[in-house]
Parts: C-alpha cells; sequence; structure tokens
C-alpha cells in the first residue's frame, strides 16, 4: 500500500474512532524505509515460527530477542494447521497465533504477518493442506477458481481473526506489514501467463482487504504495485527493488541451513552472518529479518523436504531449545544496538560510496548534524590498510568496519568481542529415576493386512498416496492377491516382486511374510524395490506398506509431485532364459489409511491393553515401546537421546515430539576440520559442515510444557527395528564458557539458569596465543588479571570484567603490542 492510501486511510480512522483504537499507528513508506506515524525507521526483525515452539516458550523467546536488538518478529501462517479439514479450524495451544500475535505485542515488538498462505517453510506440502489437491478440478498456486476460492476463504480468516482483536498498526496492534503469497517469482515461469495473472490476482485480492499497512511480495521481481518486492538468501546488499519507490527490505537472512536426514550439521559463522547485515545497511537497506531467529522443532509430521529433520534448529541465534546461540546472538546484538544507534543519519543522509580497489570500499551517510561511515572488505583473503580521511585503518578480509562518527571503529564484523558458550548435555537427574528405563511393548498388528488384505475400500488401479490418505498418517497399505497357474509362462522358481514406487520407504509382504524393505536414500522419492519371492500356486497375498518422510515443499508445480506407489508393480521370471513380466498395476487393489496403533492412539496416555513387559524384543519391526519416566530436576531444556533406535515417531504423554531415524547416519566425509570455518567468502549451505559419520539427529526436545511434575510416559512407535535400552533423558545447559576481547573492552560471561561458575580454567590479558581448549600465556600478561578475574567471577551466574592495566595489573606488554582479555570459565 502506498505512503497516499495509508495516509487517507488513517485520516477515515481519526474520523471513525469508533472502528479503531486511537493508538492507531500509520505505516507506509518511501524509497527510503518504512515509516511509523511519518519517521523513517530501521527495523531489525526476526523469525520465529509459533507451531514449532510452545505457548510457554513464546514469551522467553520474544524477549531474548527484543534483548539482542530485533524491534520485529516475523512469522508464516500455517495453513494446513489451522484448517486440517475443509471448514474445521484449529486455533488451540501452539496454533494460537492470535495469542502469539499478542505475545509479540505485550513485549512492545512489531510484527510481520506473512499470510502466504502458501509458506515454503521446509514444511510439509508447503503449508497447503492435502484436501485441497485432492478437490476436483484443482491446480494450486494459478488461476484456477477452485483454488482462487479457498485461498481467499482462508486469507480472509486469518485477516478478520487479526481485524478482530485489532492487531494491524493501522489500529493499534503490532502488525506493521503482511505479506501475500511467498518466493512465487523463483517458480512462476512455468506457470506462464495464467502465473503472470495469479501474481495480478493476488495483489488485488490484498488490497481489497483493507488491513491499512503494507503489503509484501517476497522474490517477486514483477511485484504489481503497491506491493513491495523483497530479497530472500544469504546475501541481499545488491539486492534493488524493482520500484524505486519502494524501500530495500530483506525479508529471509538464512542464519544457516536446515538438516536432513542422512545429511550432515550446517553452520554459518558469525562473522560471516554479521558481514551481510552489515553490508546490506552500507547499501541502503532499512528492513533486515533473520530467518530463522528461532527455528524450533517440526513436532509431529510438519517436517516436509522431504527428508527434513525433526530438528528445525537452522544454526540460529535463538537455538531449537531457546538458549542463546553465543557467540551469534551476541555478535549480532552489539550490531543491531549499533545500526538503531545510526537510524536517523541511514534513513534521511546523503550517501556516498568510494571504490578504494581490491574489492574495498568506503560509504559516507552524511546529514547536517552527523556523518556515519562503513568500510568494506570484500576480497576473500586479503587484509587492507587503507587511508580514509586522514587516517589509517586496517579492515580485515571479508569484513566490515563501522564507524558511527566516521573517525571511530565501534565494530568490525570479524572481531567478536563476547562469549562463545559449550553446550553440554547431562543425565536425568529426577529424584529416584533409575539408570535405565523399563520398557513394555506390543507389536503393531499388521495380520489383518499381511494375512487377510483386509481395508475398507478398492479399486482396479494404483492410487496416489496423498489421493488415498488425505495425508491422515505417513502410512498407506496397498494390497492385493495374485493366482498363478504352474503352466502361467511366468511360474517358476526364479521369481521376484518388483515395485517401482515414488513413495520414500516400502515394505513388502508376500502371503504374511516380510520380503524385504527398502528407502531412497536421499528423499529423491523415486526407487525401484526388486526382492526374489517363492510365490505359490493359485492364491498370492501380496502386502505392499508406502511410507513417506515428508511432502515435498518447493518447486514449480511441486504439489503434483507424486507419493506412494503408482508402478509398476511386476512380477518378474524367466522362461528359456528370457525375462517374463506379469504386471499387476491394473489388478484389483485394497487400501487401508495408517497404523492400528495410530487409530487406537496407543501414543497417549491413557491405559490400553495389552502391553508385554517379558521378553522384550530388539531389532524388530513395527513394534511400539512405552516407558515411564520422571520430568527432569531444574529448568533446563530436556532432550532424549533416542541412540540405538531405528526409524520411527516418539510421543510424550500423548504429545508427538516428531518422527525420528537416528540409524541413518551422515556421510563420512566433508566436515569442517576440527569443527572450525574459515568465515571469509560466500558462504552457502555446504561450507561449514559438522557431524560426519554420525546420525542425523540423536537428540530430540521434550519441551517441559510436555512434562507432568510426576509421572510421564514416552512412546515409540518403531518401524525398522532398534533397540530401546539405550534410550535417556538428559538436560541441556553451558558447560563451559570463553570470551575474547581487545584492550578497552568489557568482556562479559554468564552461565545458563541458576548455574553459577564454578572456576577459571584459563585466563590471560596481555598477548595471548591460541584458540578455544588450546589458549597459551603469551609473552606479556597482567600481573593480577587471573586474581582479578576469579573474585569477580567464581560464585556467579555472570561477571563482567573490563581489559585494562588499571583492572588487571601491569602487563610490560611494549607499546607495539596489541593486548587481548581472554577467558575461559566452568559452569
Amino acid at each position: 500500500m502506498g505512503s497516499s492510501t495509508v495516509a487517507f486511510f488513517s485520516v477515515v480512522c481519526l474520523i471513525f474512532l469508533s472502528c479503531f483504537s486511537v493508538l492507531a499507528t500509520d505505516v507506509s513508506y518511501d524509497g527510503r524505509a518504512i515509516k511509523i506515524n511519518g519517521e523513517r525507521k530501521v527495523f531489525l526483525s526476526g523469525s520465529i515460527h509459533y507451531p514449532r515452539s510452545t505457548q510457554e516458550m513464546w514469551p522467553d523467546l520474544i524477549q531474548k530477542a527484543k534483548e539482542g536488538g530485533l524491534n520485529a518478529i516475523e512469522t508464516y501462517v500455517f495453513w494446513n494447521i489451522h484448517e486440517p479439514s475443509r471448514r474445521q479450524y484449529d486455533f488451540t495451544g501452539n496454533r494460537d497465533i492470535i495469542r502469539f500475535l499478542q505475545t509479540i505485542q505485550q513485549a512492545g515488538l512489531y510484527a510481520v504477518l506473512r499470510i502466504g498462505p502458501y509458506v515454503c517453510a521446509e514444511w510439509t506440502y508447503g503449508g497447503f493442506p492435502v484436501w485441497l489437491h485432492n478437490m476436483p478440478g484443482v491446480e494450486l498456486r494459478t488461476m484456477n477458481t477452485v483454488y482462487l476460492n479457498e485461498m481467499k476463504n482462508f486469507t480472509t480468516l486469518i485477516v478478520d481473526m487479526v481485524k478482530q482483536e485489532k492487531l494491524f498498526a493501522s489500529q493499534g496492534g503490532p502488525v506493521i506489514i503482511a505479506q501475500i503469497e511467498n518466493e512465487y517469482g523463483n517458480v512462476d515461469s512455468p506457470y506462464g501467463e495464467p502465473g503472470k495473472e495469479y501474481v495480478h490476482w493476488c495483489a488485488n485480492f490484498a488490497e481489497s482487504l483493507d488491513i491499512g499497512v503494507p503489503w509484501i511480495m517476497c522474490q517477486q521481481s514483477d511485484a504489481p504495485p503497491p506491493m513491495i518486492n523483497t530479497c530472500n538468501g544469504w546475501y541481499c546488499d545488491s539486492f534493488t527493488p524493482t520500484n524505486p519507490n519502494t524501500p530495500k527490505m530483506w525479508t529471509e537472512n538464512w542464519t544457516g541451513w536446515f538438516k536432513n536426514w542422512g545429511g550432515k550439521d550446517p553452520h554459518r559463522t558469525a562473522e560471516d552472518l554479521s558481514f551481510s547485515v552489515a553490508r546490506f545497511f552500507q547499501a541502503g537497506g532499512t528492513f533486515q529479518n533473520y530467518y530463522m531467529y528461532h527455528g524450533g522443532t517440526n513436532f509431529g509430521r510438519v517436517a516436509g523436504g522431504p527428508y527434513i529433520t525433526t530438528s528445525y534448529d537452522y544454526d540460529a541465534p535463538l537455538d531449537e531449545f531457546g538458549n542463546l546461540n553465543q557467540p551469534k546472538w551476541g555478535h549480532l546484538k552489539e550490531l543491531h544496538l549499533l545500526l538503531k544507534s545510526m537510524e536517523k543519519v541511514l534513513t534521511h543522509g546523503d550517501v556516498n560510496t568510494t571504490d578504494l580497489g581490491n574489492f574495498v570500499t568506503a560509504t559516507v551517510y552524511n546529514t547536517s548534524e552527523t556523518s556515519s561511515c562503513f568500510l568494506v572488505n570484500a576480497n576473500e583473503t586479503s587484509d587492507a590498510t587503507i587511508t580514509f580521511q586522514g587516517t589509517q585503518y586496517t579492515v580485515p578480509a571479508w569484513s566490515v568496519s563501522i564507524l558511527p562518527d566516521c573517525k571511530n571503529v565501534v565494530y568490525n564484523t570479524a572481531k567478536i568481542n563476547v562469549q562463545t558458550s559449550i553446550m553440554v548435555k547431562i543425565p536425568n537427574a529426577a529424584e529416584d529415576e533409575p539408570s535405565s528405563l523399563n520398557w513394555e511393548w506390543r507389536p503393531e498388528d499388521v495380520r489383518g493386512t499381511t494375512l487377510h488384505g483386509k481395508g475398507p475400500f478398492a479399486v482396479n488401479q494404483l492410487l496416489e498416496q496423498k489421493n488415498a490418505s488425505n495425508d491422515l498418517s505417513d502410512y498407506l497399505w496397498y494390497m492385493t492377491n495374485v493366482n498363478l497357474d504352474t503352466q502361467d509362462p511366468i511360474f517358476g522358481q526364479n521369481m521376484s516382486l518388483r515395485v517401482n514406487t515414488t513413495g520414500h520407504v516400502l515394505h513388502a509382504f508376500v502371503n504374511g511374510k516380510h520380503v524385504g524393505s527398502q528407502w531412497d536414500q536421499t528423499g529423491g522419492a523415486y526407487f525401484v524395490f526388486e526382492q526374489k519371492v517363492n510365490f505359490k500356486a493359485r492364491g498370492n497375498l501380496i502386502v505392499l506398506l508406502s511410507g513417506t518422510v515428508g511432502l515435498k515443499n518447493y518447486g514449480s508445480f511441486f504439489d503434483t509431485t507424486p507419493t506412494g506407489i503408482l508402478g509398476p508393480v511386476q512380477l518378474v521370471g524367466t522362461k528359456n532364459d528370457e525375462m517374463v513380466l506379469k504386471d499387476l498395476s491394473s489388478y484389483k487393489w485394497t487400501y487401508k489409511v495408517g497404523l492400528h496403533g495410530e487409530e487406537r492412539h496407543l501414543f497417549d496416555d491413557q491405559p490400553h491393553k495389552p502391553w508385554y513387559t517379558e521378553n522384550l524384543p530388539i531389532n524388530r519391526m513395527f513394534t511400539w515401546y512405552k516407558a515411564s519416566f520422571k520430568a527432569p530436576l531444574g529448568l533446563e531444556p530436556v532432550v532424549v537421546d533416542l541412540q540405538g533406535l531405528g526409524k520411527g515417531h516418539a510421543y510424550v504423554n500423548g504429545q508427538s515430539i516428531g518422527r525420528y531415524w537416528p540409524s541413518f547416519l551422515a556421510d563420512k566425509d566433508g566436515c569442517s576440520i576440527n569443527s572450525t570455518c574459515d568465515y571469509r567468502g560466500p558462504y552457502n549451505n555446504n561450507k561449514c559442515l559438522t557431524n560426519c559419520g554420525q546420525p542425523s539427529q540423536r537428540y530430540y526436545h521434550v519441551p517441559r510444557s510436555f512434562l507432568n511434575d510426576k509421572n510421564n510416559i514416552l512412546v515409540l512407535f518403531e518401524e525398522i527395528g532398534g533397540n530401546p535400552s539405550l534410550v535417556n533423558f538428559q538436560t541441556i545447559t553451558i558447560g563451559s564458557a570463553w570470551g575474547n576481547v581487545v584492550e578497552g573492552r568489557t568482556l562479559e560471561l554468564s552461565c545458563q539458569g541458576n548455574r553459577t561458575i564454578s572456576k577459571i580454567r584459563f585466563a590471560s590479558f596481555g598477548d595471548v596465543q591460541g584458540t578455544s581448549g588450546a589458549f597459551k600465556k603469551g609473552t606479556c600478561e597482567a600481573s593480577n588479571g587471573w586474581s582479578v578475574i576469579e573474585k569477580a567471577c567464581v560464585g556467579q551466574e555472570r561477571c563482567a570484567i573490563d581489559a585494562s592495566e588499571a583492572n588487571l595489573g601491569s602487563s610490560n606488554c611494549g607499546s607495539d603490542i596489541s593486548k587481548r582479555l581472554v577467558v575461559e570459565a566452568i559452569c
């Protein structure tokens, strides 16, 4: 919405005060910035997805975001969780988006509401409900009447709910920006002219909703005015809005990357992330959002991809459990506070950039009152020593120095002056908790399907899994009978069953016997299963169980990507040394959705009989396990270690904590040596990897709000076979912390929660050598440093130490030696 339109809307609101709050905020924009009540603002925002955490976590996450220097929270709206069945809505628990927005408002922050309603987000099916896919005649994300009517209905529902609670800024609420559609410009070419019409339809529809705040379309270079097109990516400093009258906005600065089953752990360094932010503001940006600021957890079956892990940590500034990811959180906080102190000059100043050669530039923002400067060295290997405005400066490679007064360097993106926390996992310390869990078990009842082929419906064809199951379960059973005569050309001693599938996992049974299982190693969702089978003359029952591990969420026509067994399904034999095929694809196939245990809710905390206590099986397919446990003491986040299990789904007190697959190991090669990574040079999600040769995910988040004070129930459905005896609960906290600051700065160290610093492992102020875990004293150091630091820190939850000789004693270092304070503390 253009500034003139918003201004007019605000006047109307002032006249009709019964419609809107008297505290209504005028949100507009020009080519420099988003404006609040006519004042240009710098926005530092972070994505937090309400369904990937719990209501109880929201206030803490939002407060930590605020303390980290953010002034806005951005979130998607997830259609499939709010309308799981057509016209049946759910806004309870962590689906309560209104409460989430109100929590943002209570914290004094702004909100950005990315309605979509397509979200991508590595969320199953991109956030679309599968029932939408199954509507007759529907085509998604194009000019299709069925789709447009459903999209319009859901989007209007969300907007009306937000309006009713007066949560748009035009009503006095926190929501200053809304988004329609999402990253369509990345994939719209194959949609052709109907795709272009769809973009205009979205813009006109959004405008008709009359929300009184601007609308954005990210990654949409042809966004129709007054839509604002924005940038997503690792770096957006070179992004220029198509419309020069709109501000330069970055809706997704990727703080890391998602994890997938079979993949390693990706990391993005604090130095590179801060470099991208500083360059963006140096190049005229005024709105920047971190995706993610808190990634959280893919509870239930919401992880998409396919093959996205249950953890959505994303190497974000707040980790999956809500802990500060240090040094990333603190290093960015310092940058945020500095940029906000420069808000006036960044949004009003004249801008002049000088190319100093060898990828070095100097940018000056100047008003009649003040000047602020950025010195950028984009060289990937060489530090730069330059003379700027008569003073010599050294700018490390791939870094930005910020001089708020154009004289003194207050911040450099490559120089971290905040704590680095080393997180550890501590065994469950609940009173009287045994060292190992006592397990009960029961088999998943597959006899009705594998022995008798029973199912509620049958057709003479192979069905696509989304169509047949409506995504009510990861599992769909395909069953058919094959009569073979001894005179059949295919019948013989060397026969096999061949299945072409676009499912992710396949388990095959013939005449009640399991004959083999297979899964795609990459999530590419196509493979061929073939297994030799001794078929009988006359009747043979073939039962195939197809499993999904999240539905595809991105790409042109991603919604039409098939899942399940589309065939052909064939019997393969030989006759006179020639291959003979018998195609079963058009046979009568009987179908059953899901597991017996899912139907009976074996995962909840209600009594179900029978559960067996004797002869606990291990490495047994299709087995349910149950154990009781006591909640770990303290307030630290809780995880369950599922090492030793195969693949399945885990529940605590009836609440899903997601899919597990610890038997799926990451590749052994390609990790960063000693977990270090050179931040210099452009980042990509294959650059800084750890966890080679280990389970893609071993630990699974159990929110404290899922736990009871006394007894709790853990239920596992084990699909491929595992050993539950190794399963245990732990808490996550800071084990040690170290910091490194240059002379003249203050080093702050803290432990998590109520834990205190127990001892100082290393401390020195001088020309300290080495890195974390291997620090060494240099040639000179302050005489009283260790004792001063121990006195200030030991026994305290947090401490602050000035890095100066006045505080720590004479160092006897020469004037030509740069001194730094390094402290490593044990919590």
